[in-house]
């Protein structure tokens, strides 16, 4: 495993780092057991840094999170994210109340007095207009309830506004083969800013592990199933916005690239880390095998040069039309 500067802190993160959206919910069903399991797979490959919400599970990952630190004595950083348990996203709902109350509640599931790192989750555009609201979060770390603070967004252009206010440290954001702008439009400004960036949604819900096809079924409760079209969510969260069908074909195009010996998961993964700019990819697991395969990839070598031309070319003919310019 290797590791990365996050931003203006002092630590230093695995590259591969570990989502738990899925061990919470919303990817069907999954036993706390395994997700355990899967944890401590990912500890044990040299992960240092897990991602998590208050509402992955409504407060189960983080509770597993506890469980795990509990009984692990290497240091384990966790970033949360508030802001989803609103009913419907509007500025306002960013008081100093609201923030104060779900900090409190995470500080609980997590079993700590400070949280390591508190993301805004996605709020609405016009929140980074409001200074107040970065004002209140910095109240919140003068408080010793949070070391640093960051975002979790879906558009470049609240990535941009985000680095400007002077405490934010990383943002997290969708940066994968099928999502490619990022790199075009803001990387460039986070090295400016030392700004740490979290690589969400690296695997594009699956599509990018190679392993789905057009008969793979979803449960009731995974939103590959019920949010393909941002029924409950923004599309974007869901096969990073691509139609799915188009996406499989690319994938099936991109296998030819991956070199043998190589899964087309670890090949995925390690074209986001050729981005010297990206801190950490934040894949999820719900077993262990799923874990190891993930962290293999920190230690790839290299992309070559005409892998990396392909799945730009790939992405520029079947996928950039659809995604490109509407995050």
């Amino acid at each position: 495993m290797h590791y990365r500067q996050l931003g203006r802190t002092d630590w230093k993160v695995s590259d591969i780092s570990f989502g738990a959206w899925a061990i919470g919910g919303s990817w069907g069903s999954v036993s706390d057991d395994e997700s355990l399991a899967a944890l401590r797979k990912a500890i044990d490959c040299g992960v240092n840094f897990i991602d998590t919400a208050d509402v992955y599970g409504d407060g189960r990952s983080e509770r597993l999170i506890a469980k795990l630190k509990k009984s692990e004595k290497r240091e384990i950083i966790v970033a949360t994210k508030a802001g989803r348990r609103l009913p419907r996203q509007t500025v306002e709902g960013y008081s100093r109340q609201n923030l104060a109350t779900w900090v409190e509640d995470s500080l609980k599931n997590l079993s700590t007095d400070c949280l390591d790192l508190l993301q805004l989750h996605c709020p609405p555009t016009a929140l980074y207009d409001h200074a107040e609201v970065f004002g209140i979060l910095d109240d919140l770390v003068q408080a010793g309830k949070l070391r640093f603070y960051g975002v979790s967004v879906e558009k470049i252009d609240e990535a941009m506004k985000a680095v400007e206010y002077p405490n934010v440290q990383t943002v997290q954001i969708i940066f994968n083969c099928f999502r490619q702008r990022p790199a075009e439009k803001f990387f460039a400004r986070a090295k400016e800013k030392h700004i740490g960036i979290l690589a969400r949604v690296p695997l594009a819900s699956g599509l990018l592990t190679g392993k789905l096809t057009r008969d793979s079924k979803f449960a009731a409760d995974d939103h590959r199933n019920f949010n393909r079209h941002g029924e409950s969510f923004d599309m974007g969260e869901t096969f990073s916005g691509v139609d799915y069908n188009t996406g499989l074909e690319a994938v099936e195009e991109m296998r030819a690239l991956v070199p043998n010996g190589v899964s087309m998961t670890q090949f995925a993964l390690r074209w986001i880390l050729m981005f010297d700019a990206v801190t950490c990819a934040i894949p999820g697991g719900k077993t262990p095998q799923q874990v190891a395969d993930n962290c293999a990839a920190s230690d790839l070598p290299p992309l070559t040069d005409k892998a990396m031309a392909e799945v730009k070319r790939i992405y520029d003919q079947k996928i950039r039309a659809a995604v490109q310019n509407r995050w």
